[in-house]
């Protein structure tokens, strides 16, 4: 995979799983030719929306291998590698490059907080020991650990094989330091955003795209965009972002949100079950009863 190919809409794509929480292929190959049929520019698998953190390494290398298998370089593939110890995401990481993935994306360790000279040394043992090019994942919300402009400078400009950042901040102005910080001084780095709402200012400010929830069952959207910014089609841009405005609303509706992404991807037309990693479970009828009237609202 090029560097200049870690653009655009990627969707961190759901993990398709039975009621029993077992790993569905047949639901998984059904919603892999969904994807590779629409307008994305690549897929991550084993990201947040995939659940990786409650799934065990074995299982995660499993679903690893069906994965890239099965979009057989159809689009670029990118396989969350994140843990909390430095060895662990090594490992991840070198069975990513066995299986022909084309990057891998790594969260910092969550649970224990570490100073900003451990996390430069974590980062930098992994790209160091990776073959496959590095994305960090920055999601503080969830990580409990915000990783700094600062550090990710320091990070692109010593390790040329740490390639981007996904940036899932809920504060625009954090994208924006990254984007005149660290690509200001290495161009080729990727900003990235993880809010969907957050795409077209990401863009704007001269950021690379997005890897948004939402385009896992409504890609037109976020790809449409994506698309009428590069060719300055305005009008379209206010027809779209109402509707994502209205879709990021999901994310707020239940802790996690993973149910709630296969069932908007079993309800815009893919016949998949919906069952979601323990200790998840599917969400009251209450919240499922306003799940159905914003995807309505957005116009599904």
């Amino acid at each position: 995979m090029s560097l200049d190919s870690l653009k655009g809409i990627i969707p961190p794509v759901s993990t398709i799983l039975k009621e029993n929480g077992e790993f569905d292929k047949t639901g998984m190959g059904v919603f892999i030719e969904r994807l590779v049929a629409s307008d994305v520019n690549g897929l991550l698998f084993l990201g947040s929306a995939g659940e990786f953190s409650q799934l065990s390494n074995p299982v995660r290398k499993e679903i690893a291998e069906f994965c890239v298998k099965s979009v057989a370089g159809r689009k670029p593939v990118i396989i969350g590698t994140g843990a909390c110890g430095t060895a662990e995401v090594i490992d991840l990481s070198l069975h990513a490059a066995s299986i022909g993935a084309d990057a891998v994306i790594v969260v910092n360790p969550y649970y224990q907080p570490m100073d900003d000279e451990r996390l430069y040394n974590h980062y930098r043992t992994i790209a160091e020991a990776s073959t496959l090019p590095v994305i960090i994942y920055n999601f503080p919300a969830l990580t409990g650990q915000d990783l700094s402009p600062q550090l990710i400078k320091r990070l692109a400009l010593d390790c040329p094989n740490i390639v981007g950042i996904k940036d899932t901040v809920d504060c625009i102005s954090h994208i924006r330091d990254l984007i005149i910080h660290v690509k200001g001084a290495r161009p080729d780095f990727k900003v990235i955003c993880g809010y969907d709402e957050y795409l077209f200012m990401t863009l704007a400010m001269g950021g690379d795209g997005a890897i948004p929830g939402t385009s896992n069952f409504a890609p037109e959207i976020t790809c449409g965009i994506y698309k009428a910014f590069q060719e300055n089609d305005l009008e379209t841009i206010k027809e779209l972002a109402p509707r994502l405005a209205t879709l990021a609303q999901l994310y707020s509706l239940d802790v996690p949100f993973s149910w709630l992404l296969k069932e908007a991807i079993r309800s815009t037309g893919s016949d998949i079950p919906t069952g979601v990693a323990a200790p998840a479970t599917a969400p009251s009828e209450d919240v499922k009863k306003r799940f159905h009237e914003i995807l309505k609202q957005a116009g599904f």
